[in-house]
């Protein structure tokens, strides 16, 4: 039963993430619909991820009142009527809102299911919150050659058509699912004191210092490649829609064993190095052009940044209490969010400043070298909150 759930949960998470990341590939078809310029689809972009941000701290307190796998189910029939709201949208306008919406769904989606999955298998956190950040991942890999086959057949609308019919048919599966109640873990749990986990502000803080800069640059990064690739490496849009796939690719295996060295290795150490390694990548990619080149840092960078992910979800759910961990990951994911959302705003606005891609990137390395230097002395100095604690049963 555990693994039925899982594995609908695997599903579903994978068409979550195909809403978040069919974006990027559709930056230049949406620009062509809608008679716009960079900087109004780099705000799309944005308005997805800012939305991810915005329902997770209330969604949190929620889940101190509902069961996580009843907040699951919400998302799935908001994602769904989302995504045939903005298969629909005509105006600029209604595009801005159909993306904050997939956004919410997807924010409050994450907000209930990671640590639904933790507590599913208590015993192997990074390895189940790697899975399902693989599942998740797969969508990414696919969504370049998704959008590129629907585009070719229709319109940019049936990617949503299509997104809008597979979450209506995965949440339906759930219902199933769920309807059995040993599915589901059966206490009620403690996690019901909102304010409390507002007390583990330091593990919180922590948490959002690794991942925020990290996050913002990467945002930007992605939602832009093929334009960056286009514009500055002289790619044709072929190649740059390849690397935009490989640079996705690369994280499936990323996820895959990332959560399982983060189950065997020292969390900070591992997670701040993982912040080091994408940086140097970061900064490697504005200094080459040719294509081989060009495909190994973005092979390289694609592992890099999608490892950091498990590895900083298994070290927060580690190292917060059962009493308070859903709740108080949800504020830690939801101040990071609302950080990380403004990347692609900002590169789309540098860049329609006429401030070229390759600037623009090598100050977002610059500005990961500083944090990551502050908190090496943290950590130095033995002030950062390490994961001492095994992480318990908790059930909705």
């Amino acid at each position: 039963m555990t693994r039925r759930l899982f594995g609908t949960l695997c599903g579903l998470v994978f068409f979550v993430n195909l809403g978040r990341t069919a974006f990027a590939p559709l930056v230049e078809p949406l620009q062509a619909a809608f008679d716009v310029g960079p900087a109004a689809i780099g705000l799309v972009t944005s308005l997805v991820w800012f939305g991810t941000a915005v329902p997770r701290i209330p969604v949190g307190y929620l889940l101190t009142r509902v069961p996580r796998h009843r907040v699951v189910l919400g998302t799935g029939a908001l994602l769904t009527t989302a995504a045939a709201f903005t298969a629909t949208a005509t105006t600029l306008l209604a595009l801005q809102v159909g993306a904050f919406a997939i956004g919410i769904a997807s924010g409050a989606y994450f907000v209930a299911a990671v640590p639904l999955v933790g507590e599913l298998y208590p015993d192997a956190v990074g390895q189940a919150v790697g899975i399902h950040g693989t599942a998740s991942q797969v969508a990414a890999v696919v969504a370049a050659p998704v959008v590129v086959t629907l585009l070719a057949a229709g319109e940019w609308r049936h990617v949503f058509w299509l997104l809008a019919a597979c979450t209506a048919m995965l949440t339906a599966v759930l219902v199933v699912v769920v309807r059995t109640r040993e599915t589901v873990p059966s206490s009620a749990g403690d996690d019901r004191n909102f304010r409390e986990a507002l007390s583990h502000w330091h593990v919180i803080l922590t948490g959002v210092a690794m991942v925020a800069v990290v996050g913002f640059a990467w945002q930007g990064l992605f939602n832009f490649y093929v334009p960056y690739l286009t514009a500055t490496k002289g790619f044709t849009p072929t190649q740059a829609n390849t690397m935009l796939t490989v640079v996705f690719a690369a994280g499936v295996p990323a996820f895959w064993f990332s959560g399982r060295l983060a189950d065997r290795l020292p969390h900070l150490p591992y997670v701040l190095g993982i912040v080091a390694a994408f940086g140097a990548c970061l900064g490697a990619l504005t200094l080459v052009s040719d294509f081989v080149p060009v495909l190994v840092v973005t092979a390289t960078l694609g592992y890099v940044v999608h490892s950091l992910f498990p590895a900083l979800d298994t070290y927060m759910l580690g190292a917060l209490p059962a009493e308070n961990r859903g709740s108080a990951y949800a504020v830690f994911s939801g101040v990071a969010l609302l950080i990380e959302s403004g990347g692609s705003g900002a590169v789309g606005f540098l860049t329609g400043a006429d401030v070229p891609f390759d600037s623009v990137f090598r100050l977002f390395a610059l500005a990961l070298g500083i944090e990551l230097a502050a908190l090496l002395a943290l950590y130095a100095a033995g002030r950062l909150p390490s994961d001492t604690r095994r992480l318990d049963v908790v059930t909705d």
